[in-house]
């Protein structure tokens, strides 16, 4: 996966010290980098993405993926992934919820390069729920995400 040279995704705090833990944040923030690299490289089918997504998320990450190259957008700056928070619910399936900070990242015209800058607001923070399962190649696969923007879980 590779992301563009003006942009890249900071993730804050998640290395918690535990294997289990942080092999799942390890798998969702490649889940993360799968979906923008596609967006980027203009991949809408990408191997990583059906690699990290599986069932709901797979099919809105292909949405989102979908309505970026219509628009001509890709990304730009920086997002900042913090405040992680998992729960196991078995030994094959977790819950995690986390914030993101896109007040530095923009969407770019691919074609003619202008970035569409936008002010910071409370809707520039995002709140994350995410649901991962474990396959049986011990991969974490992202079953569902929801997001909302401007929860004040994540705005400063």
């Amino acid at each position: 996966m590779t992301l563009p040279p003006d942009f890249k995704n900071v993730f804050e705090g998640w290395a918690t010290g535990d294997a289990g833990k942080d092999a799942a944040l390890t798998d969702l923030s490649s889940q993360i980098n799968a979906v923008d690299a596609a967006i980027a490289n203009d991949e809408p089918e990408s191997p990583a993405v059906v690699f990290y997504n599986k069932g709901m998320a797979l099919i809105n990450a292909g949405t989102w993926i979908a309505k970026m190259k219509t628009k001509g957008y890709v990304p730009t700056g920086t997002s900042r992934y913090f405040n992680p928070k998992l729960q196991s619910f078995d030994d094959k399936s977790v819950g995690v919820s986390y914030c993101s900070d896109e007040s530095k990242a923009f969407a770019k015209d691919r074609g003619t390069g202008k970035v569409h800058t936008t002010p910071v607001t409370d809707n520039s923070y995002v709140a994350y729920t995410a649901r991962l399962e474990k396959n049986e190649q011990g991969v974490w696969q992202t079953t569902q995400l929801n997001s909302k923007r401007g929860d004040k879980s994540c705005t400063p």
